[in-house]
């Protein structure tokens, strides 16, 4: 797990191969209801943790490597993208193009997220470090700050950038350890 970042700038052309790679997620219809908000430099990314983590309670915050990740990507969710697709002839039929509320399964969440699970992969090949995590209360206020038009979701902040020596800074999530495999898969039924 990634913990912190070298104060040194990505490879050239790295972040923009990691956002091609993003783009080739799996997406419901081709709908390809995402984007990407991308914070390069520390006064961009900056404009992030002003927000988010504000100097008076960065001196408790366990993680400051953090805060010098030189990228930041933000994959935003579009479910209108979703509707819209599925409103058109070839979709109708399946009765998901009138309202977001009518899919079972939000897979506008699904496919951005599978998007983002390609930019992270797209890091280890590029042998950068990256690491996910969730914004959480501060959902509005950066979508502010940044300036996202209406009707896109955030599902959480990619930081990229060269990895730190590691620094003994374990959580308590990470002492759980990974869930057997016996107990996770189910062959043939339940």
């Amino acid at each position: 797990m990634v913990r912190g970042f070298q104060d040194r700038p990505l490879p050239a052309g790295a972040l923009d191969r990691l956002l091609e790679l993003a783009t080739h997620a799996p997406s419901a219809g081709f709908s390809q209801g995402w984007a990407f908000v991308v914070l390069e430099g520390a006064e961009q990314t900056d404009r992030y943790w002003q927000v988010t983590l504000p100097p008076d309670r960065r001196p408790g915050f366990p993680w400051p490597g953090l805060l010098t990740a030189p990228a930041l990507v933000i994959p935003l969710a579009h479910p209108q993208a979703y509707v819209d697709r599925y409103a058109e002839p070839d979709k109708a039929a399946t009765g998901l193009g009138s309202s977001a509320a009518d899919w079972p399964v939000p897979y506008w969440l699904i496919d951005t997220a599978m998007s983002a699970m390609l930019l992270l992969l797209g890091a280890v090949d590029e042998e950068l470090g990256a690491l996910f995590f969730g914004i959480f209360e501060h959902e509005a206020a950066v979508m502010a700050e940044l300036g996202v038009p209406d009707g896109y979701r955030p599902i959480g902040t990619i930081a990229i950038g060269h990895p730190a020596p590691e620094v003994d800074r374990s959580s308590r999530s990470a002492e759980r350890g990974r869930r057997p495999l016996d107990e996770v898969v189910h062959r043939g039924g339940w």
